[in-house]
């Protein structure tokens, strides 16, 4: 769960998207802010770290060389 401040600063990047108005230094702010996000909860969650991967996760990189990217 994220916290309010991080709440409100999606609702504000929300509407700076509508409108086109982001920078890309903002857009990577963005990006970091949600991982770190997502990164705590699944230290938080004792249950994730007991459980293993039912299927092996494919490696993002290698996803991409496929397609040419």
């Amino acid at each position: 769960m994220y916290s309010p401040e991080v709440v409100q600063k999606v609702a504000v990047w929300r509407q700076r998207i509508a409108a086109n108005q982001l920078t890309e230094t903002e857009m990577q702010d963005i990006v970091n802010t949600l991982r770190a996000g997502r990164v705590g909860a699944a230290v938080a969650s004792e249950a994730s770290r007991r459980k293993t991967a039912k299927a092996a996760v494919p490696d993002a990189d290698d996803m991409l060389k496929e397609l040419g990217l």
